[in-house]
């Protein structure tokens, strides 16, 4: 009897490689969005006249945004297909990456950068196109890996060139037309999926999507946000915003209850508490505060001018274009030795744990050392290492300690968590970094020293505490996730 297995492998791989190759662009323009607008935060401020603490509510909208599309269009993708679930999230993104370029004031800016957000499901989108059109190769776990770590490298390689073109251009270009250009760019994947990329054959399944259990999220999560934007209106000192707060939590309580009830929820709450994953989520949560929270005020701060304000580094856009490579280059180090750490120091809860430490040591040399441009590089380096690693295993630790029939809600749950984490963060940051608590214009428009110093302690303080949740992790946690099936979800 004739052995097919090795054609059928040839052709899924040679036809993999051509679908590797489209989604490769669109990462290249993910890459663009996540690091053309971090060298220029300043002039964007500038450009809107707004107080520069206020630039972390358009990080802190487009989390929520993102931590929401999440769940929704992976679920989504299921339904009606990844691809058309791809193109309408690509489509959403051009939207708002046009309104960016032509947003006149605070709020249609806020607007614009909330609705760009939606790129971030590209990846788990891509991956799970790569993973169903080697379903047939006999090798499906080793091609998916290998497309997604091909994916995950063209993204860091485009968050450079993404930073080293906004700053090298922004003295050069009106600012509306150097917002335009990411615009651009995902203008032009959009046609790049529709033309190269095909739906495939049963790329669709039954069920529903938990539409109660999105809207109280949703309003839990705006909730929350209302309250945390009442105390930068009125500050630290406002009852009504603190009361807000207090209603979150009670919002929180009553999605929790619900989704423990629902048969398809939008989010495994079961499998979110469960004593093996909570740790890994809670280190999600935490890792996202310093990670996706703490890069604007890092941005804001190198710029600003030591002669005026009494501290900073006085770079220009192009410094920090330099500074965004050599960090990506260290988290990129940090992702790729992971295996290495691992065996050297015994287990993968170590290496975590470690990771943790390393971010947690690069924010708190921060706040002695932050006069000069080498201490930055350094404290950026060693963060990053840190970061690099846990980017890289978070992933594949909740999945670990998930069911194998759950291994995909475990791995965007912590997506999810660590980018409401950096949501929470960055509302968090814009309060610090005001230093009059209002968005009065006439208002002083520069943050004071003492809040960034609250931010780097922060970001330093939530990753300890990450490297805490980890300790308590039962032993079992990082285990192959079929020998702790019954053990992780009762």
């Amino acid at each position: 009897m004739t052995d097919t297995r090795a054609p059928a492998a040839h052709t899924a791989a040679k036809g993999l490689a051509t679908i590797v190759g489209f989604l490769v662009l669109v990462e290249f323009a993910s890459g663009v969005l996540q690091g053309y607008y971090t060298p220029i935060y300043p002039q964007i401020a500038e450009h809107l006249s707004i107080h520069e603490g206020d630039i972390n509510w358009f990080e802190a909208a487009q989390l929520i945004v993102s931590a929401l599309c999440i769940p929704l269009l992976a679920r989504l993708g299921d339904l009606i297909g990844h691809k058309k679930v791809l193109l309408i999230s690509t489509a959403v993104t051009a939207l708002g990456s046009w309104w960016l370029a032509f947003a006149p004031g605070f709020t249609s800016f806020l607007i614009g950068w909330a609705i760009q957000g939606a790129y971030v499901v590209w990846l788990p989108l891509e991956i799970a196109i790569i993973h169903r059109r080697t379903r047939s190769s006999g090798r499906q776990e080793l091609l998916t890996r290998r497309g997604a770590a091909i994916l995950v490298g063209s993204l860091e390689l485009a968050v450079i060139v993404g930073a080293v073109t906004s700053g090298l251009l922004v003295d050069a270009m009106d600012m509306n037309l150097l917002l335009a250009l990411p615009a651009v760019v995902v203008t032009a994947v959009f046609f790049v999926i529709l033309a190269g990329i095909e739906q495939a054959p049963g790329e669709d399944s039954g069920g529903g999507i938990d539409w109660t259990g999105l809207a109280l999220i949703t309003v839990a999560l705006g909730v929350l946000m209302g309250g945390l934007v009442m105390l930068r209106l009125d500050g630290a000192g406002s009852a009504l915003g603190w009361l807000i707060v207090v209603a979150s939590f009670v919002a929180f309580a009553v999605f929790w209850r619900f989704e423990l009830n629902h048969p398809e929820p939008i989010v495994d709450v079961r499998l979110l508490s469960s004593p093996a994953q909570w740790p890994v989520q809670v280190t999600a949560f935490l890792f996202g505060i310093p990670v996706l929270g703490g890069q604007i005020p890092l941005s804001t701060y190198a710029q600003a001018d030591p002669t005026e304000r009494g501290y900073g580094l006085g770079a220009d856009p192009a410094f920090i274009s330099t500074l965004i490579g050599l960090y990506v280059v260290t988290l990129a180090i940090g992702a790729f030795t992971l295996p290495l750490t691992t065996r050297l120091l015994g287990g993968v809860r170590r290496a975590l744990i470690v990771a943790c430490v390393l971010v947690g040591v690069g924010y708190l040399l921060w706040l002695p050392f932050h006069d000069e441009t080498w201490q930055a590089l350094v404290n950026m380096g060693i963060a990053g290492l840190g970061s690099g690693a846990l980017v890289a295993a978070l992933p594949a630790a909740a999945a670990a300690a998930a069911p194998p029939e759950r291994t995909g809600i475990a791995t965007g749950m912590t997506n999810g968590t660590k980018t409401v984490g950096g949501a929470i963060a960055s509302a968090i940051f814009a309060i610090a970094l005001t230093a009059t608590g209002s968005l009065d214009a006439t208002s002083e428009k520069v943050a004071p020293l003492s809040g960034y110093l609250t931010v780097w302690a922060v970001c330093a303080g939530a990753s300890f505490l990450a490297a805490l949740a980890l300790l308590v992790a039962p032993k079992h946690a990082f285990s192959d996730a079929r020998d702790v099936l019954a053990r992780t979800v009762g």
